[in-house]
């Protein structure tokens, strides 16, 4: 209706000799969702060593987030490819259109909030940090002085940790003695059970079913953030409506009790999902 809209409009206002001149009007450009749509097939990039978000059981990725991705890939009623990446190429990898959007969980910030499109939180990610159970020197941030701490590099977890670390320093202890940056969090998790590292900076969620898995290994030592925060999906900026889509999905999911059965299923306990307020200033 637009372009005939727009067509009418020229001819009133130019005549037809104008119009011959000029050609048919240009074709808008095709969205990513549009596309999708067309083709009946999409192209996701997940980091597949997450647990119990999205990890790789029997050859196959599963978990939490790969439940959501169904109903979106049923509701599209497409062909899904989904690509395993490292974390620290996923981000770049979406920008580069190497695939459609990131369906792994990626934690919400200011900095990332400024150059990717987040949809609507699946989960919070307030870090964490885990110790060796039985640990008693650890129990807050303020023991991780001379501690040696270990987290995935890339990650809104290792900000926390190096915000911990600049903590510290003010307040006029040493800091932490290291500072170890792993590929991925199941490295951190042996470092960790191996001595390598004294605690593990971890988001909640996967905090918590690490410790429940392997209840005489891992334990809690504390928060490290005072304020709460979330992961979402990804798409390019350019993608909103995209965007918005995935987050209608989860929307629907949220509100018909879906979507807290699979927290259930995967994590044993619920996390609310906010309408608004988890994005920070400035996000796209």
């Amino acid at each position: 209706m637009m372009s005939l809209t727009r067509r009418a409009f020229g001819l009133t206002l130019l005549g037809g000799t104008a119009v011959a001149a000029l050609g048919t009007a240009p074709a808008f450009a095709e969205t990513t969702l549009e596309r999708i749509r067309r083709t009946k097939k999409l192209t996701v990039g997940t980091e597949a060593a997450f647990p119990p978000f999205e990890f790789v059981e029997d050859g196959k990725i599963v978990g939490y987030g790969k439940d959501i991705l169904n109903v979106v890939v049923a509701d599209l009623d497409v062909e899904l490819t989904q690509l395993d990446v490292p974390f620290q190429g996923i981000l770049p990898g979406v920008l580069a259109g190497k695939f459609d959007f990131v369906a792994t969980s990626v934690g919400i910030n200011e900095e990332r909030a400024k150059k990717y499109a987040f949809t609507l939180p699946i989960a919070e990610s307030t870090p964490y940090f885990i110790k060796r159970a039985g640990d008693a020197s650890i129990s807050s941030g303020a023991d991780l002085n001379g501690k040696v701490v270990g987290t995935q590099l890339g990650t809104t977890t290792e900000q926390a940790a190096r915000a911990t670390d600049a903590k510290l320093k003010k307040a006029g202890g040493k800091g932490f003695s290291d500072l170890k940056l792993y590929p991925s969090f199941p490295e951190t998790y042996l470092a960790l059970a191996n001595g390598e590292v004294d605690v593990v900076v971890q988001s909640l969620p996967n905090a918590a079913v690490l410790i429940k898995q392997q209840p005489g290994v891992f334990a809690l030592a504390g928060p490290a953030s005072e304020t709460i925060s979330y992961m979402g999906w990804v798409t390019r900026p350019e993608d909103k409506d995209l965007r918005d889509y995935i987050s209608g999905v989860i929307r629907q999911l949220r509100d018909s009790g879906k979507l807290y059965a699979f927290q259930d299923k995967w994590f044993g306990f619920r996390m609310p999902i906010p309408d608004s307020g988890y994005l920070p200033p400035g996000a796209v």
